[in-house]
């Protein structure tokens, strides 16, 4: 089983951990344009288009845990025209967020309370970003299939070409070219597409088998989009749970100044690191339980849970450890500007404390994906973000930015717990 899920787990992490240090770059680049401004763009555009695509997670989710299943089923036509029917989706979504990109950025930027000139650089980024909406949904549904098929491989080059390539325009388009925030924005639409070409590419000369299986009769058939979106649907409203949290963040630390908000988006890469890292496991995770469940395995099921859960463990202790001992000169990486790190160091305990009470929670989703059981990912989620909207509102008066943190930590560790306690009779009964 070991083999089994590393062999999986880690090409994801290679994968996932790609886009966290991307955003490190970004961070990393704009923070030695001498301004907290650009630093705080960064973090409300990128709130902004999480919100956008995190809500269109069920893309990637989805279509792995079905096509996990029809692999362990043997079932070649399913196979196909669930890659045909994400496909689908994900270029109509994209369509209609182009079309209504100017009413999303008004409403976006009416609700967040940014300095006038944050704002302003967080303008430029969405609107040149924003027309990379059909190569990163169409990539999302694409690297769904590829899991959910047990191939971890082919994402993990995707991922590195997309991100090396973002990585060496955006240098080229700031410090060569001086577009300053506008060429972070462009390099990056300009990889997702040729990350979209090379999929295609490595598609068809991987599975062009399946073309003889894809019918559009049946990808668009009505009975199987309502099982699509029926799943779907509760993925989407964890998504939005999920979305609401993490731009809440930002968003709070805004009204708390452009020092609080440039050291809350340093301090989120923390997370957002080990997340990824993290979630590496949980895809392995989506890619065996749901290829089980096809096959009809119920024991191979639960040694999968208990292998993940140890990797899990693992990871949080390395990760704790590493923090404790190596946090503020990482934190130098981020930045140069002694300001913002000294006073992200006021703060830098909850950064050892995320780790341990959100990587259940990580690990539970990718079981619940494989299994289909959007439900349970619902209903944790559900409370998990009331309890973390009450804690904040009761303790802001007092706590300030310290209420932000510890209403996350409760948000990632109730998760945890209750998508546990909500799978016991799924798993186990």
């Amino acid at each position: 089983m070991n083999k089994q899920i590393l062999r999986l787990a880690i090409p994801n992490i290679i994968t996932t951990i790609t886009v966290p240090l991307l955003g490190m770059v970004d961070v990393a680049i704009v923070g030695h344009l001498n301004s907290e401004y650009y630093i705080g763009a960064i973090a409300i555009g990128t709130m902004i288009f999480n919100l956008i695509y995190w809500n269109f997670g069920f893309l990637r989710m989805g279509t792995t845990g079905f096509t996990a299943q029809a692999y362990g089923a043997v079932d070649k036509e399913e196979i196909a025209q669930i890659l045909g029917r994400s496909l689908f989706i994900a270029l109509s979504i994209s369509i209609v967020l182009i079309a209504l990109q100017y009413p999303i950025k008004t409403l976006a930027f009416k609700l967040i309370q940014a300095s006038e000139s944050v704002e302003k650089h967080a303008i430029e980024y969405f609107n040149i970003v924003i027309w990379g909406a059909p190569a990163i949904l169409c990539l999302y549904a694409t690297k769904g299939w590829f899991i959910g098929m047990q191939n971890a491989k082919l994402p993990m080059w995707i991922a590195i070409q997309i991100n090396v390539v973002n990585i060496v325009l955006s240098f080229i388009f700031v410090f060569t070219l001086g577009m300053k925030i506008k060429g972070v924005a462009l390099g990056s639409v300009l990889a997702q597409y040729i990350g979209l070409l090379t999929t295609i590419i490595l598609w068809l000369i991987h599975y062009r088998k399946y073309l003889q299986y894809i019918s559009i009769k049946k990808i668009v058939a009505w009975d199987k989009m309502i099982h699509f979106f029926r799943l779907n649907t509760d993925i989407f409203l964890r998504s939005l749970c999920l979305i609401a949290v993490f731009s809440f963040i930002p968003a709070e630390g805004a009204k708390l100044g452009d020092t609080t908000l440039a050291v809350n988006t340093l301090l989120m890469q923390f997370f957002t690191l080990f997340s990824y890292i993290v979630d590496g496991f949980a895809y392995a995770g989506e890619s065996l339980i749901g290829r089980y469940i096809g096959s009809n395995n119920q024991s191979l099921v639960r040694k999968a849970i208990r292998y993940l859960f140890i990797w899990g463990s693992i990871l949080t202790v390395l990760f704790t450890v590493m923090y404790a001992i190596f946090g503020k000169h990482i934190l130098s990486i981020f930045t140069n500007n002694l300001h913002i790190i000294q006073e992200a160091q006021t703060y830098y305990f909850w950064v050892l404390i995320v780790p341990i009470t959100g990587f259940s929670a990580f690990i539970w989703d990718g079981i619940l994906v494989g299994a289909t059981a959007g439900k349970i990912m619902r209903n944790a989620i559900f409370i998990a973000t009331a309890v973390f909207f009450a804690t904040y509102y009761v303790l802001s008066n007092t706590m300030h930015n310290n209420a932000l943190w510890l209403a996350f930590v409760f948000f990632l560790l109730l998760r945890g717990v209750l998508q546990g306690i909500f799978s016991r009779k799924l798993f186990y009964q």
